[in-house]
């Protein structure tokens, strides 16, 4: 086990190496939530503690989900990672890899707003060890979830373009900017199979003490969940791009 946490570590900090000042990861990753965060602010008179979180959610799914689109395809497009597949480590190890160098420029991404809700517009978390723990689950949440978005993309030209096809719906779909509670119903059921909703309401909660439509336990529980169960078929779709 340990053995295969150190293999995965080799693969993250490669990645990083490699890939994390790519103009696509840094634009779309960071610079783009940022922006979209700013525009908020200067909309609505600040980040108000309600929209706050969902622009932390909206920064670091942005973040996670550019690297590992970024790096897999590439690779793939190259023939380098079918050398990786001849490393001796298992499917999930290869996985876990991935996911983790996308989870830290998921992190990254998420500074800026946490420092700009926090030192600017005095925007305080009413519970910070709760706070840290969300946006850890969150962000290897759409880490894991951008690695297996990653392996339905063919050129490394189409990245952003499938990204911000699956991304861009997701964001107006769950309430990162609307809340559930205020959605048609139809749209409400919709927003409640959204991952971004989840990751959203667990970071809310440690912001105000209050979710919109889940209860605490759900978000947090869903945001592991979801870790979990991506990073396993992001394994099986690694496993299956042998065949």
């Amino acid at each position: 086990m340990i053995d295969e946490l150190e293999k995965a570590m080799y693969i993250a900090v490669k990645d990083l190496r490699e890939y994390y000042m790519k103009p696509g990861s840094i634009s779309w990753g960071i610079l783009f939530p940022f922006v979209f965060a700013l525009a908020f602010m200067f909309r609505h008179g600040g980040l108000t503690t309600w929209l706050a979180p969902g622009m932390i959610s909206l920064a670091l799914f942005f973040g996670a989900t550019s690297m590992s689109g970024m790096s897999i395809v590439f690779e793939r497009r190259i023939g380098s990672f079918e050398r990786l597949l001849l490393f001796p480590i298992s499917y999930t190890g290869i996985a876990l890899g991935k996911t983790l160098s996308s989870f830290f420029l998921g992190l990254a991404s998420a500074i800026p707003i946490l420092l700009l809700a926090y030192l600017v517009l005095h925007v305080v978390p009413a519970h910070a060890l709760l706070l840290v723990l969300a946006i850890v689950l969150a962000s290897f949440a759409s880490s894991s979830f951008g690695v297996l978005l990653s392996f339905v993309i063919k050129e490394p030209e189409q990245v952003m373009v499938v990204m911000n096809l699956v991304r861009f719906p997701m964001m107006f779909l769950s309430d990162v900017i609307i809340p559930v509670s205020l959605m048609p119903r139809y749209l409400a059921w919709i927003a409640l199979t959204q991952p971004l909703t989840f990751m959203t309401e667990a970071i809310r909660y440690s912001y105000t003490g209050s979710c919109d439509v889940v209860s605490p336990l759900t978000a947090f529980l869903a945001s592991f969940l979801m870790s979990v169960v991506f990073l396993l078929l992001a394994a099986y779709a690694i496993r299956k791009s042998r065949t």
